[in-house]
Formats: structure tokens, C-alpha cells, sequence
């Protein structure tokens, strides 16, 4: 095998590139260089028969193309940018080790396996790849970005003992800009959100229609985001991919009467001219202000739109389908066939509400119509309505005169009369009950599980049952000691002295002292089982205070827990439903979860009452 290494390494060194710089102590690109003259540099060593040696390959792609990461510290800001030790030349024997890459979808696959150098009259020997040589081999046949460097050295160690098939290069995709928008940046706005953009790019004010906010002159209302362009992808062949270009959108658009544009140093806002109210030109969408608030009655998609109110509302006119009122302290003169959002006061609905929702956060729903096919909820507070026709209705309390096919959860529920409804509360008071049609009466007192206390307190009871045990080992001991002769003579006598019933002459004392001496080891023992036993009986005394506690947090979780229908007038069932009091409020659940609950079967629920008469009182049994 000819050696044409030193003519190879000759001839790349006297052509070499202006961008790079080759030194003794590693190969370097000119800082001033662009990643034009960068690419251009390294295909011409790659192209000339050599390769980088010890190539540092996120700093190479970093210099030629500007993207993966940053720089290390040590290299920003410096006149060289060293990416390698040395410059090797690539020998044709070694360059014949490398095989053609499969390329699909923008991912280049190479099949590492043990290779071998081919030599006349010899068997082949065994060779080794090289992670710089295939950047060299790759670029000579067109991949000349995206090299995978982890992976590729991973399966270049372990080619020589097996073959895998790896993802050797991938396409960089460009990544896409931000176009640019609208931002709300004045608090007289009363706003959460800023302007709403659709699909097509433009600008829906009509979401903060009817809003009514006040604003004096020269505020900033809107500011314009700029848009921002995305970053460039390449392709393995180091061609750029550009990201598409982002929509620009221009506040003229949107001025109205009384606005004005100004162009600031930190942007570009839509700033108030005058005082007043703003509100939304409808033909124009334009945002203008004036001295007086535009209120047309009723809640639709030809006048208001959606509304989203930071105070008290008032609405004399209809809320229609499809149409949502957001805020606190909400009152509606007209019938509602949209949503009725309250983050807190009261909802109160003077007409009907057909096929609508109304939820609120925290505080009452109170209705004077009739509620059909409707939803309503509150998370802490009471529901009141006339007239419940096939709705959902869950709360803290809810008081209905009739309703009729319902399904209702809450803490407490009172209905005057409720037919084919399936009801689950922890307190139920219903004056007349029965089927609807061919809907069946549920009735279900929720009880707590308590298994978890009763579980608890079955471990601290062995607990403090071990403790006494522990205890009566230690006074059996204590006895088994005290009992023997020698001891009990001891103490008989030592009683005796303590009570100065006994005087001792000297040549007794000395006896007793050598007594005393003698028994001196089983006293100390029997000194330490007494402590034992105070101790245990004293662990014994806190166990049975924790389980005390227990008990008392049982009793205030179960206790409430009733039911009492005056009057059954057709087949009613009264089954009991377990809930987690864990898990918070068992009424605090989506609309269609509470209906699947109630609706549900009643497998594994105890039954209180099923019949077609009569009445039911019925409370948790509770466990003093």
C-alpha cells in the first residue's frame, strides 16, 4: 500500500484557506471571516484530500452556518475561533473504509459495521473508523450538515464488534416567526385579554364590545408587537431553508375617532385623543372613544357579542344561543338562551332560562322563571328556582318549588315537589316525590367514606393494645424478681428502716449493707423495668388520645347525612351513595359527570327505601 500521506499533507498546507489559521497548537477560522468564506475553507481542505483532526463539531457548525450552540466562553470575543487540533490528510486506503449514506426525508442513514483494509497476497486486517474522517467522507458526498456527532461516535466505537444502522444527519427545518400583534397595555381598559386575532390575521374587537370602559386623554390604549422573523433551517447539503416571512398587520386599521397613533421610542400605540367611553364601531370594527357609552339592548352576535365585565351588569334584553355574559353581580330582565358566567355575587334571572348555562364561582343563582334543558351550578353558594324542567343543577344549597327530571347534587337540597328526578345531597328535604313518565324517583343521601379513619384507628388500637402488653411483660418480670427470697427479705427490711421500726447495732448495719450489696443488681433491674412499664403505659395513653382524636374527626365527617320525603306518590328509590370527602365537595363536578353519577346504576348502594307510598325519615346511624 503506497504512502502518499507527506505529498497529500504537503499540498493541503501550501493552499490553504485565508479563513483558517493552522498552528502548532490546534486549527483555528478568523474571527472577521463570514460563513460563506468559512464553508468555502473547509470544502476546500475536505475537497483537497485531508480532514480536521480532533474537530470540535458544534463550534464547526456554529462558524459555518451560525446555529447550534453558543460558543463556549473561552472562544467569544476572540481574534481565532479554534475548532481543531491539526489537519490530517485523508489517505485513499482509509477514505475506501466509508460507505454511501441512504438518504430519505431529510435524514441521513449510514450502516456501521466492521470494515477491513483490502492488501494483495494478504488476508484483509481489521480497521477502525473515525468520527473526523466520516465529517470529511460525508462532505465529499454532499452531507455537509446535521451530522449527528453523539450518535455518530457512539457507533463508530462500536462498529468494529457489530453493524448498526443509524440516523447518521438530519434536515434542520426553519423554525417560524411571530407575526405581529396587538397588545393591551392601559389598566383603564378594564380588560383581561387583549384584542382577539382570528385565523385570517385580522383584528376582532368585537370581543370587548359593550364594555364600557373611561379613559382620559393621552393614554396609552393598544401597542403593536412587532412581528419577529423566524430562524433559518438547513438542508444536509448545508442549503438554507427560510422561514416563511411573518404577517405585519398596521394600527390604522383600528383608530377610530378620538385615537391617535403615535410612534414612540419603545413602539408604536393607538393612544386615547379624548375623554370618554370607548367603544366599538361596528361597520368598521375601528375603536373609537367618545362622551357617551353605545348600549343596545339584549346579548347576540348582531349587537354586543360576547361581554366580559369587571363590575355589576344589568341586561333588559335577551341573551341569545351561543352568547356568553362574564362577570360578578349579574342581572338579566330577558330570557336566556346563551351563558351566564359569575366569578362571585349573585345571578339573578327574572325570566327563563332555556337551554343556557349559569355557573358562578362564588355566590347565588337565584331564578323567578322556569329553567329548561339548562345547567346550573356555583361552587359555593344557593340555588333558588321556581321550575326545573330535564336540567342540571348542583351547589352548597338548592331550593327548587318543582322540578321535573332533573339531575340535582349539592350539599343540601329542598324541593316541594320533585317527579322523576334523581337527586344526591348530603341533607334532602322533599315534600312529594315520584316518577316522570317513564323516568324513575333517585333518591341518594351521600355518606362519607370513612374508611380511612377506620383503618387508622384499627392500627393505633393493636398499637395500644402492644403498648399494655408491653407493660404487663415488664410488671411479670418485675414480680418474678421481687419474688425471690433474698430480694423480698431486703425490701421487707428496707421498709422497716424507712419507717424506723428497726435500729440496726453496728455489726448489723454492716449486714445489711452487705444485704443490700448483694441484691443490688436485681433492684437496678427491677428499677428499669419500672420505667419500662411507666413508659409504655404512658405511649399507651397517647395512642389512645390519637385515637380519640380519630373518632372525633370521624364523627364531624359523618355526621349531617339525611333524608326525608313527606310524601311518595309512585315507585321511588332511596339508596345511599358513597363519596370522598378528600376530594373536595362531591357536587363540585362537570355537568355530564354529576348526570352519569345519578344516573348511573346502583350497584353496591345501600338500599333506605324503594316503594310506591308512604314516607321516608331517614339519617346516618353515628357511632358515639
Amino acid at each position: 500500500m503506497p504512502n502518499d500521506a507527506p505529498a497529500l499533507e504537503q499540498s493541503v498546507h501550501d493552499d490553504l484557506p485565508s479563513a483558517i489559521v493552522n498552528r502548532p497548537d490546534g486549527v483555528f477560522f478568523e474571527t472577521g471571516a463570514t460563513a460563506l468564506a468559512c464553508q468555502a475553507a473547509a470544502g476546500q481542505v475536505f475537497l483537497s484530500g485531508a480532514y480536521f483532526a480532533g474537530l470540535d463539531y458544534p463550534v464547526f457548525i456554529r462558524q459555518l452556518y451560525g446555529c447550534g450552540p453558543e460558543l463556549p466562553e473561552g472562544l467569544k470575543n476572540q481574534p481565532l475561533v479554534r475548532f481543531a487540533d491539526r489537519i490530517e490528510p485523508f489517505l485513499a486506503a482509509r477514505r475506501g473504509l466509508y460507505k454511501a449514506v441512504k438518504i430519505i426525508n431529510g435524514e441521513a442513514e449510514y450502516l456501521f459495521e466492521p470494515v477491513f483494509f483490502e492488501i494483495p497476497d494478504l488476508p484483509p486486517q481489521p480497521a477502525r473508523l473515525n468520527f473526523d474522517e466520516f465529517v470529511a467522507d460525508m462532505w465529499v458526498k454532499g452531507i455537509r450538515f446535521g451530522i449527528d456527532a453523539a450518535a455518530v461516535k457512539a457507533a463508530v466505537s462500536s462498529a468494529s464488534t457489530k453493524a448498526a444502522r443509524v440516523i447518521a444527519a438530519r434536515r434542520l427545518n426553519a423554525t417560524p416567526g411571530r407575526d405581529a400583534s396587538i397588545a393591551e397595555v392601559s389598566r383603564d381598559l378594564h380588560r383581561s385579554n387583549a384584542p382577539r386575532e382570528t385565523a385570517d390575521g385580522r383584528i376582532d374587537l368585537h370581543f370587548f364590545q359593550n364594555r364600557f370602559p373611561q379613559v382620559k386623554p393621552n393614554v396609552k390604549l393598544l401597542r403593536k408587537v412587532p412581528r419577529e422573523p423566524g430562524l433559518r433551517g438547513f438542508e444536509l447539503s448545508g442549503i438554507a431553508i427560510e422561514p416563511p416571512e411573518p404577517r405585519d398587520l398596521e394600527l390604522d386599521t383600528i383608530a377610530g375617532a378620538g385615537t391617535m397613533i403615535e410612534n414612540l421610542p419603545d413602539g408604536e400605540y393607538l393612544v386615547s385623543g379624548v375623554e370618554g367611553f370607548i367603544n366599538i364601531e361596528p361597520g368598521s370594527k375601528r375603536m373609537s372613544i367618545g362622551p357617551k357609552i353605545i348600549s343596545r339592548e339584549g346579548v347576540s352576535a348582531r349587537t354586543t357579542g360576547n361581554l366580559q365585565l369587571t363590575g355589576e351588569y344589568e341586561e333588559f334584553g335577551e341573551v341569545q344561543d351561543g352568547r356568553s355574559v362574564d362577570g360578578g353581580n349579574i342581572t338579566i330582565h330577558g330570557d336566556v338562551f346563551g351563558a351566564i358566567n359569575s366569578r362571585g355575587g349573585t345571578i339573578v334571572l327574572n325570566r327563563n332560562l332555556v337551554g343556557g348555562t349559569a355557573t358562578n364561582t362564588d355566590g347565588d343563582i337565584r331564578m323567578k322563571g322556569v329553567a329548561s334543558g339548562a345547567v346550573l351550578q356555583t361552587k359555593r353558594g344557593e340555588v333558588v328556582i321556581a321550575r326545573a324542567e330535564s336540567c342540571i343543577i348542583s351547589g352548597t344549597r338548592v331550593v327548587i318549588g318543582e322540578a321535573s327530571n332533573c339531575e340535582i347534587m349539592a350539599e343540601e337540597v329542598l324541593i316541594k315537589v320533585a317527579e322523576g328526578c334523581a337527586i344526591a345531597a348530603r341533607k334532602i328535604e322533599i315534600g312529594s316525590a315520584g316518577p316522570r313518565k317513564q323516568t324513575e324517583m333517585l333518591v341518594f343521601p351521600l355518606v362519607p367514606d370513612t374508611s380511612k379513619y377506620d383503618q387508622k384507628m384499627a392500627e393505633m388500637s393493636a398499637l395500644a393494645l402492644e403498648h399494655g402488653r408491653m407493660a404487663e411483660r415488664q410488671r411479670g418480670e418485675i414480680d418474678q424478681l421481687t419474688n425471690q427470697p433474698e430480694v423480698r427479705n431486703y425490701l421487707t427490711l428496707a421498709t422497716s428502716v424507712r419507717k424506723r421500726e428497726v435500729v440496726f447495732t453496728p455489726e448489723q448495719e454492716h449486714l445489711f449493707h452487705k444485704m443490700a450489696a448483694t441484691v443490688g443488681p436485681s433492684l437496678k433491674a427491677v428499677a428499669k423495668l419500672s420505667l419500662g412499664v411507666k413508659a409504655a403505659l404512658e405511649q399507651q395513653g397517647q395512642v389512645q388520645e390519637q385515637i380519640d382524636l380519630i373518632r372525633r374527626k370521624k364523627m364531624a365527617v359523618v355526621g349531617g347525612s339525611r333524608c326525608t320525603v313527606t310524601m311518595v306518590t309512585g315507585d321511588t328509590m332511596v339508596r345511599t351513595m358513597i363519596f370522598n370527602p378528600d376530594q373536595g365537595p362531591p357536587y363540585d363536578k362537570p355537568p355530564k359527570e354529576i348526570k352519569a353519577r345519578v344516573r348511573a346504576t346502583s350497584a353496591g348502594h345501600a338500599t333506605v327505601f324503594s316503594g310506591g307510598s308512604g314516607s321516608v325519615d331517614w339519617a346516618l346511624e353515628t357511632e358515639e
